[in-house]
């Protein structure tokens, strides 16, 4: 081994080894994000706006729908995300609509073939979803909610106010506790 090659040797070694015990990467690897944000105390539910078809159901809006739970469910039939939750949702339906909860379901298309009414038709038939669902295809209520992701869920108390907003998958039980919560909370 020549001293050059050798120095070479332990240059790219020490490299690799500090790289790797970096804070920021190390953290970055085990870090977690937070799933469930809990929406400041006086974060008042944005009303419904620029919707267009609705399904299952005539039109809403928050006020209509003060005095109840209500679930707001941003989705889109084409992203595997999406529908991976809406069993959760339509059991979370089935278990509580008797008891006050209204789930609205506020379809916002990311592609052009989802603006299309009969396909979101098809879907809802497909997953058996019977809870009222909007277009959203001018992402109008998206912005008043300043969403960003999909899917993603707002729980709304029986005052018009967001308790919880979860994005993406899981969080199911925190949901439903927070939902059996506030039903309990009101009988």
């Amino acid at each position: 081994m020549t001293p050059r090659w050798l120095a070479a040797s332990f240059s790219v070694l020490a490299l690799c080894l500090t790289g790797a015990a970096t804070p920021a990467t190390a953290a970055e690897a085990t870090r977690t994000p937070a799933p469930i944000a809990v929406a400041a105390v006086d974060a008042t539910a944005p009303n419904f706006v620029g919707l267009g078809n609705w399904f299952n159901s005539a039109p809403l809006t928050i006020a209509d729908l003060r005095g109840k739970v209500v679930l707001v469910n941003f989705w889109t039939y084409g992203c595997s995300n999406c529908v991976a939750t809406l069993p959760h949702v339509a059991e979370l339906y089935a278990k509580y609509r008797d008891r006050g909860l209204v789930i609205v379901g506020i379809h916002t298309p990311e592609f052009p073939f989802e603006h299309s009414a009969a396909n979101v038709q098809a879907a809802l038939k497909r997953h058996g979803i019977t809870y009222p669902v909007a277009q959203d295809n001018e992402s109008r209520t998206w912005e008043a909610y300043h969403n960003q992701y999909w899917p993603s869920q707002y729980i709304v108390d029986q005052h018009g106010k967001i308790v919880l907003h979860h994005d993406g998958e899981g969080q199911y039980d925190e949901i439903d506790r927070t939902i059996a919560r506030l039903l309990n909370a009101s009988s």
